[in-house]
């Protein structure tokens, strides 16, 4: 992520937690060495891009009498590289934001980004909810902002996020064909070859230092048909070797003709032309014979940008350097072997971007990988695979490293296919689901654990352990996006058919039933949660025995089912008997035991019997206090418990600061903003209302309001609770 900030005439935002603005979000890629502007082809159509308005760079349908390859080659990234520097460096940029789009998870990802740096994120469920505001948000600022979508491959992708507003510009290079991209408000831009004028001012300035280089490079731009991206190649490969326009012309003829590349799309045999020339000069600079494996394994890995780490570790350095011992660590010769490659013009190496740190253009990706042997694409999927899984976190902390690694593992599972499935699904692709489910994207993550379970059970066999694992995951995703009737129907299916595996005793098949009562409950669905959780307790007593930690918390689930639907006497025989059998073989301060003290307290609470409620609700809260510090969440809870019990037996004036001590740790522990800090403001003015305090109790339901309704979306529960409560204390 590139983040920067200078003084800004606008003052309409509020300014940035960070500093200020304007603001820079995303990986920008590099401007390529000897960069042309292009006045005749490229950049001048775009300089009248106006605020409101969309400009999409496609290719042409055709040139010179064929079809343009469709993985572009053309320089259209190159022209929104440009576009957007020009734009943030005119003074007249607030916003300029570069997102790839080469998937929806990527859109997702780059707009929650961009939305937490302008200052304006709110508290939400996911990413997907995170990228809607974002929208909203273009839609509605005066600043002047600038969205890049770069290498869009499906227009569905961006289905509701679109961006739009008066005071923003958008620009959209995609390799798609122009009549797909065509609607109102948008300029279609078809970006082409370099004209001859250009091919030759780009040869001229690249190979500048040598003239005789330059012998014949109109004759060479016209062979290389005038593809800014053969060029490039071609002029660097010329730079790096010394061999001149004229010779480099003799070899390339002879390579076109023994290219092995679909005759019809002539682009692409152009490019590959190159590349091969290219990658033979690359093998043979020190430490020899390594580009190969090298190149096979970053065109395996994709064209958005691989992280470093992927590329250096272990088994990637270990498939590079294979049995080459030139006395050098096997990861300075891996490094020494990429730079060779960017000196030949096959990859750029950007290392202030440590999440695509190495790019590849997905013309050479493409072609690369169909001509890569079966046995070489075996062994090189496999180490590619290992690396990955190397380089990847225990855990997501950086949205962009995660989020690069998932296109990484998304090429290579399209050009691997089921090599990565024998003999089962490699580990990083679970690694590569769980991304998703850590970062909350929760379409992809869908539309990704759908995949894998349909993989698994269509490679592996239905019931397998991967099967069923997607499963689960796929429950969990459809939890996360509300679609709870989606996640019932999808824990039942998991549950059937661990009882058609294992039978219905299993562990297995415990968790599972355990699992579809929580999302009944969750639903609402009591009548089924119940029974459920009753079976689910009965197994883990039959299976484990009546003292096992397991059916400890399964008699605890089922005591909160209890409570949730109104059996209060069943609810607390069975947390009186939780909190016994934790005493006695847990000990006093165990979690658990803490846990089943509040739980028994709050039954009681519902109850009305409130004598006993409160010595369980003091006792939980200073054992919490004791065991696990005033500041955990857990204790903060008690104390609002106690506090709320507090206010159900009249005793003000013990009710009152417990609530505001409540608001004051949750404001400190976990934010302003978080909907439990609103929540605690919602009930410390309830309390003040009960103390005959309107004033004070308006004032904070107000404030509470005007949060909820700036952080929370419009229709959340926490929302309209506070607007319903606001209005009832009106009308009192």
């Amino acid at each position: 992520m590139v983040s920067a900030s200078r003084a800004s005439s606008n003052a309409a935002d509020e300014a940035l937690p960070g500093g200020g603005w304007p603001v820079q979000s995303g990986l920008v890629p590099p401007l390529a060495d000897c960069y042309s502007s292009r006045p005749e082809t490229g950049f001048g159509p775009m300089s009248n891009l106006a605020a409101g308005e969309t400009a999409v760079l496609t290719r042409p349908e055709a040139m010179d009498g064929h079809s343009l390859a469709a993985a572009g080659g053309t320089g259209k990234t190159q022209l929104a590289v440009a576009f957007a520097r020009a734009f943030w460096q005119s003074g007249d940029a607030d916003l300029v934001v570069w997102a790839p789009a080469a998937s929806r998870d990527a859109i997702v990802t780059g707009y929650a980004r961009a939305l937490a740096e302008t200052g304006a994120a709110q508290a939400g469920p996911d990413q997907d909810t995170q990228a809607a505001r974002f929208v909203s948000w273009l839609a509605d600022t005066p600043r002047r902002w600038l969205v890049v979508l770069d290498d869009l491959t499906d227009p569905a992708d961006l289905a509701g996020l679109w961006p739009r507003g008066p005071a923003g510009r958008v620009l959209v290079t995609t390799r798609l064909q122009a009549a797909s991209m065509r609607a109102p408000g948008r300029k279609i831009l078809q970006v082409g070859a370099f004209s001859r004028r250009e091919a030759l001012n780009y040869l001229t300035a690249k190979l500048y230092s040598d003239p005789d280089q330059r012998i014949e490079a109109l004759d060479l731009a016209a062979d290389l048909d005038y593809l800014p991206l053969a060029l490039a190649i071609a002029a660097d490969t010329i730079a790096e070797s010394g061999l001149g326009c004229r010779g480099y012309r003799v070899q390339y003829a002879d390579r076109k003709q023994r290219i092995n590349l679909d005759a019809a799309d002539g682009y692409a045999a152009t490019a590959a032309a190159a590349w091969s020339l290219a990658l033979d000069r690359a093998d043979q600079l020190a430490p020899a014979g390594l580009a190969r494996p090298a190149l096979a394994l970053v065109s395996l890995l994709g064209s958005s940008g691989i992280p470093g780490a992927v590329l250096t570790s272990t088994a990637a350095s270990a498939y590079i350097t294979g049995s080459a011992d030139d006395g050098q660590p096997a990861e300075a010769s891996v490094t020494q072997a990429l730079q060779n490659l960017a000196r030949t013009g096959l990859i750029t190496i950007d290392p202030a971007s440590p999440a695509a740190a190495v790019r590849m253009h997905h013309l050479v990706q493409s072609t690369i990988a169909a001509v890569l042997p079966p046995a070489v694409l075996e062994q090189t999927a496999i180490a590619a695979a290992d690396a990955l899984a190397q380089a990847w976190p225990p855990r997501d902390t950086s949205p962009q490293l995660a989020q690069a690694l998932r296109s990484c593992a998304a090429s290579l599972h399209q050009a691997a296919g089921e090599l990565l499935w024998q003999p089962e699904g490699h580990q990083v692709l679970l690694r590569a689901g769980r991304s998703l489910d850590e970062g909350k994207v929760t379409s992809a993550a869908i539309s990704y654990w759908q995949m894998m379970g349909d993989t698994s059970s269509r490679v592996l066999g239905p019931g397998h352990a991967q099967a069923l694992l997607a499963s689960d995951h796929l429950a969990g995703a459809y939890e996360l996006a509300g679609q709870l009737d989606d996640a019932i129907a999808t824990r039942g299916q998991g549950l059937a058919e661990r009882e058609q595996a294992f039978g219905p005793g299993h562990p297995e098949t415990l968790a599972a039933r355990g699992r579809l009562a929580r999302a009944c409950l969750d639903a609402g669905r009591l009548a089924d949660a119940i029974p459920l959780y009753e079976r689910t307790l009965a197994g883990r007593e039959w299976v484990h025995g009546p003292d096992h930690p397991q059916t400890l918390a399964a008699r605890s689930d089922l005591g909160a089912a209890y409570r949730a639907g109104g059996r209060l006497a069943d609810a607390i025989t069975v947390f009186q008997r939780t909190l016994a059998d934790q005493e006695m073989l847990l000990g006093p301060d165990h979690p658990g035991t803490l846990a089943a003290r509040g739980s028994l307290a709050a039954a009681l609470h519902s109850a009305g019997q409130l004598d006993e409620a409160l010595p369980l609700y003091e006792h939980a809260l200073a054992d919490r206090e004791r065991v696990l510090g005033p500041d955990h969440p857990d204790t903060i809870t008690s104390r609002a418990g106690l506090a709320h019990a507090y206010l159900s037996a009249d005793r003000m004036k013990e009710a009152v600061p417990l609530y505001k001590r409540a608001v004051a740790d949750r404001e400190r522990v976990l934010g302003p903003d978080h909907p439990d800090t609103l929540s605690a403001l919602a009930s410390l003015a309830a309390a003040y209302h009960a103390t005959h305090r309107p004033a004070e109790s308006a004032a904070l339901l107000r404030r509470a309001l005007t949060d909820c309704e700036r952080v929370l979306p419009a229709d959340h529960p926490l929302t309209q609770s506070v607007r319903d409560q606001l209005a009832d204390f009106d009308q009192t």
